[in-house]
């Protein structure tokens, strides 16, 4: 049976999260002077259906917060921004390669990422540069 908190959705628990996602687009619906029917029928739905998304009873889908989305020219990531979460998990970002910890190879292995990216990607003036500047800080550090 459900906690007082949790709801069934198409065989998924609803929580804290649609709660959250739910309140910020009632937010919006009214900060954008929309009421609940007009955003009803651009989802092709009911009023009673978006209420039930706005108090987190039921789970928006990923189209119709587009939808909502481009309606009051609000990002998507604001309706998550903030939101609790259930896990300790962090996603890396989409472009971002993993990357190995400090500790494999210390600042030397460090020094050697970051030389190979400089060698890479900087024009030739912008790499001196870069050496002047670590010349200059291992003149401060006293070495």
């Amino acid at each position: 049976m459900a906690g007082v908190d949790e709801h069934f959705m198409a065989g998924q628990k609803t929580d804290q999260r649609d709660v959250y996602v739910g309140q910020r687009i009632a937010e919006q619906r009214r900060k954008a002077s929309l009421t609940q029917r007009r955003v009803a029928q651009s989802f092709g739905m009911s009023a009673a259906q978006l209420q039930k998304y706005e108090k987190g009873t039921n789970r928006i889908s990923a189209v119709h917060l587009d939808i909502f989305s481009r309606m009051t020219g609000v990002p998507m990531d604001y309706f998550f921004k903030g939101m609790p979460r259930n896990d300790d998990f962090i996603a890396p970002g989409f472009g971002e390669r993993e990357q190995s910890a400090l500790s494999e190879g210390g600042l030397k292995g460090l020094a050697e990422v970051v030389g190979r990216h400089i060698t890479e990607n900087f024009s030739e003036e912008a790499r001196r540069d870069v050496a002047d500047a670590i010349r200059a800080l291992e003149s401060k550090l006293g070495g």
